[in-house]
């Protein structure tokens, strides 16, 4: 919604794995909210504090808005929930071969498809949306790597 809790976790930690990959050069990786509450703002200090503990740097992420030039700039939109993938399908521009999703549709281990918002809970939410992130950001590594890099 706002890009300073789950959409900047999902950043960095994708992020991670991609340069842990070697595949930095080939993948270019950004968050953004669907709504306009933190433009330029920095993820939110639970999440950063979460995301720090394992090994995971959100400092110089900023948040922005999405708008319909991402659907053209990226292979991939992804919602954290189904309100937010709601928002991004209304804004798909009608010629575009990118249809958003939900990001743990790339998930292997949780059985739900939406990333809950940690903002008005304690610490666990920060966590348990980490854990989830880190899963759908494997798998999503995974389906990037088959897709465009298998040989």
């Amino acid at each position: 919604m706002g890009n300073i809790c789950r959409s900047p976790t999902a950043e960095a930690v994708f992020r991670h794995y991609v340069e842990n990959a070697g595949l930095v050069e080939h993948i270019l990786i950004d968050s953004a909210g669907t709504h306009d509450y933190h433009i330029g703002d920095p993820p939110d200090s639970r999440a950063q504090r979460t995301a720090q503990q394992r090994g995971y740097d959100m400092s110089k992420l900023r948040g922005r808005q999405v708008d319909e030039s991402d659907f053209l700039k990226f292979d991939y939109v992804l919602a954290m929930d189904k309100a937010n993938l709601a928002i991004l399908q209304s804004i798909t521009p009608p010629d575009s071969e990118i249809q958003p999703r939900l990001f743990l549709e790339y998930s292997h281990h949780f059985a739900e498809r939406e990333v809950p918002d940690p903002y008005y809970g304690g610490a666990d939410g920060f966590e348990r949306v980490l854990d989830m992130v880190e899963d759908a950001a494997q798998g999503l590594l995974a389906e990037i790597r088959q897709q465009y890099f298998a040989r």
